[in-house]
């Protein structure tokens, strides 16, 4: 059984544990509670059980849980020196920690799996069904509160360590790499990102791996990908054209996938 009240419970202990000032915290505490929200949005679209529903619950409360070590120790967030995914996992499975959180063992398999896939570039091949479904849930969770963080946070908090303010981001350039997956319709590989704008654009570029149609649906009521794009000014000519020419190709792949036979 899965209390998700009792989970809540537990995951607000948890957190007592950090300095809560820590630039990057208060966003990942609240991007928490927002993928929750998500996650249920999603289970209700998708008609799953009330059992599933819980455990989609369940999963986003603790899918960046390594977040908050990784702020802790490198006082920013960086997929390349940290996989914050995986070491979610070893604390809540090695050391332990999600019996903390629900007593029932029976869902472990599933909770490790999404939560060790919820990241990566691509999810692992062969999952089993429910594991899948989970899976895709807190992707595509995960994907549209970025989309929210992004529009709404500070700077300086969404990219602790790397960014100080908006002018960082308008005076950067944008890497071939970067710019020839998103016009390919591909997401960009974290390795690939070496301005401050690339890291930008990769997140612009999860909305090709949005998993339902509903969470593509939600993408375009909110506008994000013109609400993302607008926030800055890009200064060099080159960049603002090629930010317009993405914006064409991530509004045209967001109505293509809406009219698909997508679930």
């Amino acid at each position: 059984m899965i209390d998700i009240q009792y989970a809540r419970c537990a995951f607000k202990k948890f957190l007592s544990q950090y300095k809560i000032g820590e630039l990057g915290f208060n966003l990942k505490v609240s991007h928490t509670y927002h993928v929750v929200e998500n996650a249920k949005i999603l289970a209700d679209k998708l008609g799953v059980s009330s059992e599933d529903k819980a455990l989609a619950e369940l999963i986003a409360l603790l899918h960046d849980i390594g977040r908050f070590e990784e702020i802790t120790f490198l006082k920013q967030f960086d997929g390349v020196k940290f996989d914050h995914a995986s070491y979610g996992v070893k604390m809540l499975f090695e050391d332990n920690l999600i019996r903390e959180f629900i007593e029932d063992n029976c869902y472990d398999e599933i909770i490790k799996i999404a939560i060790n896939n919820h990241s990566r570039l691509k999810m692992e091949e062969g999952l089993d069904e429910r594991s899948l479904l989970h899976t895709k849930i807190i992707r595509d969770a995960d994907k549209l509160d970025n989309f929210r963080v992004k529009k709404e946070e500070r700077i300086e908090a969404i990219f602790p360590g790397k960014v100080k303010n908006a002018s960082d981001m308008e005076n950067s350039l944008l890497s071939p790499l970067v710019y020839d997956s998103v016009m390919n319709e591909k997401c960009v590989n974290i390795r690939d990102r070496k301005t401050n704008l690339d890291y930008w654009v990769c997140v612009l570029a999860f909305v090709f791996d949005l998993n339902f149609k509903a969470s593509y649906e939600i993408v375009k009521e909110n506008d994000d990908m013109n609400g993302l794009i607008n926030r800055f000014f890009y200064q060099d000519l080159k960049t603002k054209e090629q930010m317009e020419q993405i914006r064409i190709r991530l509004n045209t792949y967001i109505d293509k996938r809406i009219r698909s036979n997508l679930q």
